[in-house]
């Protein structure tokens, strides 16, 4: 029974798979099982046949230029990726190359290079030195300002009408008293005629002035401030001839004015206050008169400071002595403070540190000869709270900052 329980449930599977027909295998189960022999799997006989499988996809065919499938090419196993093409005749079709116009199109264009970078400034110092070598100055950009520009610049900016004799000492004709003479003289003329009058107010840039015949700039010079430490055997002024002056060490720097300040007139310098022939160190040098009379004049109550190198011992009494002040042309002087300094190894002599603000002519020589002592070399080393650099050699000079200036009581 198990057998044909499992014979039954064959044929009913592959009735259901048409893999035969039920009628074949049905005449034995209709029939009645009692007096049949019994039935074994070995005398079943099946004929089952199976359904042939399924196609598999066929690779992607070559394709000719045409876009006409070439089925006649060998396949390679090659993944091709057509390109979709619209022909001549409007419709699209797959190619397995690029177009014709997009290959031209690639083989005329042109590889750009990356642009370098141009640096502006050194491409503008280049053609500056450029028209240097050929002796041709380069032309300075017209200045493009609007009337209310220009007025407002002239207003609150442009320095007013001067007094003629102080323009023609800031152009460097003359000292203010030189040019004053010139003046009185009939030397200058303004605007076509001859003035006599120092206090004559004239603006360089409008008006026209002549001294001696020659034609007065109308850029003045801008202002300089120079710290010199004066060397031994100079003096401050430029009449005395068997002196050396102290404007003579400017010389080299005077020469290189034109290279450093192209177009501007050379400024005439001179000095702020005097040292003696034999006294060293700071003086102050410049080409501003306003700010000479402001550092020079007793009012300003600017303090110096002196290093004196005695010769002979210093007592204390010595000190009081210097201290206690003295007459100097009618007038008791008396020093802000007077130290006596350590003594240095490399130093024999000793030295006194004198601070003095009147700053009257030979002030310190003449406190120290009051005392019964006598000077071997005397230094000034301060004005005001500048301080003369350390490092700055005998005859030798710097440029003031505005904070240097400041610190001597000038606000420029």
């Amino acid at each position: 029974m198990a057998a044909l329980s499992s014979l039954h449930h064959i044929s009913t599977t592959l009735s259901l798979l048409g893999l035969t027909k039920p009628s074949l295998l049905a005449p034995p189960f209709r029939r009645p099982f009692r007096g049949l022999p019994p039935i074994t799997s070995s005398s079943l006989e099946f004929n089952i046949t199976f359904a042939p499988p399924s196609p598999k996809p066929k690779p992607p065919p070559n394709l000719k230029s045409d876009g006409v499938l070439d089925s006649d090419s060998p396949q390679n196993g090659q993944f091709f990726i057509p390109w979709i093409v619209r022909g001549e005749d409007g419709n699209l079709k797959l190619q397995a190359h690029p177009p014709d116009h997009f290959l031209k199109a690639l083989a005329e264009a042109k590889t750009q290079k990356p642009k370098k970078k141009v640096d502006k400034a050194a491409k503008k110092k280049k053609d500056i030195s450029a028209v240097g070598n050929a002796g041709i100055e380069p032309p300075a950009p017209p200045p493009k300002l609007s009337k209310a520009a220009r007025r407002f610049y002239n207003e609150h900016f442009r320095e007013p009408p001067q007094r003629l004799s102080k323009v023609l000492a800031a152009a460097g004709v003359a000292s203010r008293r030189g040019s004053e003479e010139l003046i009185f003289n009939g030397k200058v003329t303004v605007n076509g005629t001859v003035c006599n009058a120092p206090q004559t107010r004239v603006d360089p840039g409008k008006d026209i002035i002549y001294v001696n015949g020659n034609r007065l700039p109308k850029k003045l010079p801008p202002k300089v401030y120079l710290a010199l430490n004066k060397p031994k055997g100079y003096i401050c002024s430029s009449g005395e001839k068997e002196f050396r002056s102290v404007l003579d060490l400017f010389e080299d720097y005077l020469k290189a004015w034109d290279k450093i300040n192209p177009g501007s007139p050379k400024p005439r310098l001179f000095t702020v206050g005097r040292l003696d022939v034999a006294t060293t160190g700071l003086i102050i040098v410049t080409n501003d008169g306003d700010f000479a009379q402001k550092l020079s004049h007793p009012s300003s109550n600017l303090t110096k400071e002196y290093i004196a190198t005695i010769d002979g011992e210093v007592r204390k009494r010595h000190l009081i002595a210097i201290s206690e002040g003295t007459e100097i042309e009618g007038v008791l002087c008396v020093p802000d403070s007077v130290e006596l300094l350590p003594t240095q190894p490399d130093l024999s002599r000793p030295r006194i540190r004198i601070v003095v603000h009147e700053g009257r002519n030979h002030e310190v020589r003449e406190l120290v000869k009051n005392a019964g002592l006598e000077i071997h070399s005397l230094k000034r080393v301060r004005i005001g709270g500048f301080r003369l650099p350390a490092d700055l050699g005998l005859g030798k000079h710097i440029e003031l900052k505005q904070s240097d200036l400041r610190t001597m009581g000038w606000k420029s």
